[in-house]
């Protein structure tokens, strides 16, 4: 079987975790500032801040952001459940954005249409929360100058964007967010088992996330050098010093990978560009924008191939090719249709009824990926 997604663990990365377990720290040791620090030189941001995952970055950047009750957040419908999750964390409602049918992205006039919509509701939006998507990135420039107009808080979920690049700045660097988030899952850009991130450029933001982080607890060495002060709740989201030593060992190979998954991407474009037009290859984003793949995602009108999409997935992997769907649109979801009822955003349903991801990872060989392709072409008879 080959997985639509796979890390890529070398010996140096073994070496590294097992050298951090021969250490005195398991966790909370040296290796959080230093992972931290190269966040800050892959991004550009002056503040990195790690944590237990992608989630928990959403969450601590959101309380930062200070988001609560009776505060509302605008969130693209075409994004992982986690984006929207963490706002309800906070006690915070989700104004669901459409996005653009072909790329899954939102764009400036979604977010004025959710806008409007919040208006009509009269709610508090105080937040937005923009997805880069396959390692596409949203258009931030454009968004900036409307999230200014209406005092929002802009935080920039980059999980699919570890190393993704547009108008010549690196995702997360600040220039156009107040936060970003990051995820390091097994399938991401690089990998550190589980594990995530906040990047900002604002300091007091970035302590307190730190605080928050660990039980909301803050040194009080006045009182005794074993003491400490909780002055707001906060949570256990740390990250490990074994989850920093590998991520701090991918990081160091982040070029290499993104060059393999590129050389994958083009030549899937390659071999997939005498197809029909129900399948099309993955529709570009906003201009300057250098995408570092973590997905490669076509579209594809199942109903004009004459089969389902079930039964598309069922036959690749009756041949050894597995995929994914990223994602269903988070409005349609049993829990938040309860909460708000039926949201008509046409183009988030549109590019989840095309969408498919197929195999793309560094490990993966060139004859793999032109076995997927030609698995394809005998499943839709090319």
């Amino acid at each position: 079987m080959i997985p639509y997604g796979r890390q890529c663990i070398e010996e140096d990365d073994i070496e590294a975790v097992a050298q951090v377990l021969r250490s005195d720290f398991l966790t909370t040791g040296p290796k959080i500032p230093e992972f931290e620090a190269a966040l800050c030189a892959l991004t550009g941001a002056r503040h990195a801040v790690v944590c237990s995952n992608g989630t928990t970055a959403l969450h601590l950047a959101l309380i930062a952001a200070g988001i609560g009750p009776g505060d509302a957040a605008i969130v693209p419908s075409m994004t992982f459940l986690a984006t929207a999750n963490a706002v309800r964390y906070c006690g915070a409602d989700v104004v669901f954005a459409d996005v653009d049918a072909d790329t899954g992205l939102m764009e400036a006039h979604h977010l004025e249409r959710a806008l409007a919509r919040a208006k009509d509701l009269s709610l508090n939006v105080k937040a937005v929360l923009p997805v880069h998507l396959t390692g596409r990135c949203v258009d931030m420039r454009a968004l900036k100058p409307l999230a200014e107009r209406h005092n929002l808080k802009m935080i920039a979920d980059c999980a699919h964007a570890v190393g993704s690049a547009h108008h010549g700045t690196p995702a997360g660097s600040g220039l156009y967010e107040d936060f970003a988030t990051f995820s390091f899952h097994p399938v991401k850009t690089i990998a550190a088992g589980e594990g995530g991130a906040v990047t900002t450029n604002n300091a007091e933001h970035a302590a307190q996330m730190r605080i928050i982080r660990s039980h909301g607890m803050a040194p009080a060495p006045q009182n005794g050098p074993w003491a400490y002060d909780m002055q707001e709740l906060g949570y256990n989201y740390r990250m490990t010093d074994l989850q920093c030593a590998l991520a701090l060992s991918q990081l160091k190979k982040i070029d290499r990978f993104i060059q393999r998954r590129a050389e994958i991407v083009a030549l899937y474009d390659r071999l997939f560009a005498d197809l029909p037009s129900p399948f099309q290859r993955p529709a570009l984003c906003c201009t300057d924008c250098v995408p570092a793949w973590h997905l490669y995602a076509p579209r594809i009108d199942f109903t004009a191939l004459g089969m389902s999409r079930a039964d598309f997935v069922l036959r690749l992997r009756e041949k050894g090719v597995g995929t994914q769907v990223h994602y269903i649109p988070v409005h349609t979801q049993p829990y938040y249709k309860n909460l708000y009822g039926d949201i008509a955003l046409p183009g988030a349903n549109q590019y989840y009824e095309r969408t498919l991801s197929l195999p793309l990872f560094p490990l993966m060989r060139d004859e793999d990926a032109e076995y997927v392709v030609q698995t394809i072409k005998d499943v839709i008879g090319a």
